[in-house]
């Protein structure tokens, strides 16, 4: 790609950070810019630290079930 694609594409998406209120030296964006991202960073991290929880579906304990009764209202019954 050239130098003139990536500018394009650059401009083309919208900026992740934007000063409403203020004049921030460069140094204090930058500091701003630089808490952001460890925040962001320390979230990621986190989120990928906890395990996913297995489904209980196929889970050996759910086939030692009593066998169901015949009977009127025992449909609702058998969920319990």
């Amino acid at each position: 790609m050239s130098d003139a694609t990536e500018a394009v594409e650059a401009l083309a998406q919208p900026p992740l950070l934007r000063v409403v209120k203020g004049d921030p030296t460069p140094e204090e964006l930058a500091a701003l810019v630089a808490v952001v991202a460890a925040r962001n960073a320390a979230a990621a991290a986190a989120s990928a630290d906890q395990p996913m929880p297995r489904s209980q579906w196929g889970h050996p304990v759910r086939q030692h079930r009593p066998a169901h009764r015949f009977g009127p209202g025992q449909w609702r019954a058998s969920a319990w």
